[in-house]
């Protein structure tokens, strides 16, 4: 497994060995020893997610205020550019984005700590996105800051309006959320 560093500290970027041949491919997508010899990181997942969405929906940006999730998120068939916020406000990059295309075809998978909002916008005909998160959804917890907040300044490659949802239709700014120490 290679490891790509982010120009957001903690965010990290994942390529998995790939093995193919004329029949196809094998990719390992998860060892835990190999997770944390690469990173140094001692994650146990909890859940595994599957959404499959359109061309043009955006989902996000979401996290947990407490039960703060992290997530290693890969894409399965279609692709999508997935987006990262830093909302721990001690760190040196809080507010700012880092944003990467996820396809079938790059195989590549983003590692989003803890603190951290998250979102992506499906770039083909339809998309499925696996990630695993390393505490249980809890609703009662989970906040949504505006897609398109002007603080942030997330450049979606949209071509016309995403398709959202009604809560993500209601995100609040940055400035009025709930965010980490």
């Amino acid at each position: 497994m290679k490891i790509i560093p982010t120009a957001i500290p903690d965010l990290l970027i994942l390529e998995p060995k790939l093995f193919g041949d004329s029949r196809g491919f094998f990719l390992e997508s998860f060892n835990a020893s190999s997770f944390r010899q690469a990173t140094g990181l001692d994650v146990t997942f909890v859940q595994d997610n599957h959404s499959r969405s359109q061309k043009g929906v955006l989902r996000g940006l979401h996290y947990q205020i407490r039960q703060s999730q992290g997530k290693l998120v890969r894409v399965v068939r279609g692709a999508v550019f997935d987006v990262a916020v830093d909302i721990r406000q001690s760190s040196p990059a809080f507010g700012q984005w880092f944003g990467i295309e996820l396809t079938e075809d790059n195989h590549r998978q983003f590692w989003i700590p803890p603190g951290f909002a998250h979102g992506f916008v499906v770039l083909t005909d339809s998309a499925d996105v696996l990630y695993k998160t390393s505490v249980y959804y809890a609703p009662e917890y989970e906040r949504c800051i505006l897609w398109n907040d002007p603080a942030i300044g997330i450049q979606w490659p949209l071509a016309g309006e995403p398709i959202l949802s009604e809560k993500d239709k209601r995100g609040l700014p940055l400035h009025q959320t709930e965010v980490f120490a």
